[in-house]
């Protein structure tokens, strides 16, 4: 997928070309962005944070949730993720971040330089939709569609969010709306997250479902230390695109980590430790932006791709040479005992999803 970094980018304004833009804050309109012609792709991107900051200007103010316990406190682990090579990397190195923390950076990426810069831009523009037209456009069929987290009417507005679907980003771009910069970082980060996943398999030793047995989401935010939904996954990836420290809720309660420029965090997901039958720990959630650092962009944008499972699937562990061991049968050493039952996604999802309070093992009722 190198070949795609030396592609020209065609940078197409978010609203469609016959739409204004959005405009200054001393009234005027601002001008179009600049053709390819005129300046290369690295200058376009370099113009898009001015605009995108005052897009970020124009959202809801980030509240708190009523809810402390989705929060991380004041009283969190300091660590560090652990960089991984997936084109030079022994397996031990992979399964010790896997097993040891449940995340690790990867810096070889391949990720083109300018897309990530784009996509944020179209995500601003997406963010900055009057509510009336984000729920137009994107519709709540659980878990797509845009949402505030304050739906439920259970807590303050503490931010916003759009669950997308990669496998339809054609339908992301209409006569008002140009996400095709959106639905491309999609596609690369899938391509990515299904290389981290194979390897994962390879090295862990269980077995990858097929393409069609998995499912991607794109989760598109603002509102920098808010957990906001939790929804299951195998493996989540988020690029940072800037020096910002990360908080996480690992198995261990909530670790903060420091931010690596053009790198992509990668974390584990409470499907990848069922299959891996324990193994793993396991990440809960989508990583936020640290409390640190919240000060410096209250209003920051965070794109998540999940890849996690169809609702109709069953989750069970993957393990090979596993087995259900019933009290009291002795079976060779060889074979490992089960540690999970199996158990609806779907129903899971739903639990976890709609949960205020976090329980401290989502997977307690299904181990063995």
């Amino acid at each position: 997928m190198a070949s795609s970094a030396e592609q020209p980018y065609h940078h197409r304004h978010p609203f469609g070309a016959s739409a204004a833009p959005p405009p200054t804050p001393l009234g005027a309109t601002a001008a179009p962005p600049p053709t390819p012609s005129a300046q290369t792709n690295l200058s376009t991107a370099t113009a898009a944070p001015d605009l995108i900051s005052h897009l970020l200007s124009r959202l809801p103010p980030t509240l708190s949730l009523s809810t402390a316990a989705r929060r991380p406190s004041d009283a969190v682990a300091v660590g560090d993720a652990p960089s991984i090579s997936l084109s030079d990397s022994t397996p031990g190195a992979l399964l010790s971040a896997a097993a040891g923390r449940g995340f690790f950076r990867l810096a070889d990426h391949r990720i083109p330089a300018h897309l990530p810069a784009a996509a944020e831009f179209a995500a601003a523009f997406l963010l900055s939709l009057p509510a009336d037209k984000k729920r137009t456009l994107f519709p709540r069929t659980f878990p797509l569609g845009h949402e505030t987290d304050c739906d439920d009417g259970a807590s303050a507005v503490a931010g916003e969010s759009f669950c997308l679907d990669p496998s339809r980003s054609a339908e992301w771009t209409t006569d008002e709306l140009d996400l095709s910069p959106l639905g491309e970082f999609s596609r690369e980060m899938e391509r990515l997250g299904s290389e981290v996943l194979e390897e994962m398999a390879r090295t862990v030793g269980f077995k990858k479902p097929a393409r069609e047995q998995l499912r991607s989401l794109m989760w598109v935010s603002n509102g920098a230390n808010n957990p906001g939904r939790v929804y299951p996954y195998v493996i989540g990836l988020q690029y940072q695109m800037r020096c910002q420290k990360l908080s996480l809720l690992s198995d261990s309660g909530w670790v903060t980590v420091s931010g690596q420029v053009d790198s992509v965090l990668v974390t584990l997901g409470d499907i990848a430790q069922v299959w891996s039958n324990g193994k793993l720990k396991k990440v809960r959630g989508r990583p936020i932006v640290s409390s640190s650092d919240e000060d410096n962009n209250p209003n920051c944008i965070t794109m998540s791709l999940l890849i996690t499972l169809p609702l109709e699937a069953t989750v069970c562990p993957l393990i090979f040479n596993l087995v259900e061991t019933k009290e009291g049968e002795k079976r060779e050493s060889t074979e490992e005992k089960m540690s999970f039952n199996s158990f609806s996604f779907k129903d899971y999802a739903w639990r976890v999803y709609h949960e205020h309070v976090p329980a401290k093992d989502t997977l307690a009722r299904y181990r063995v």
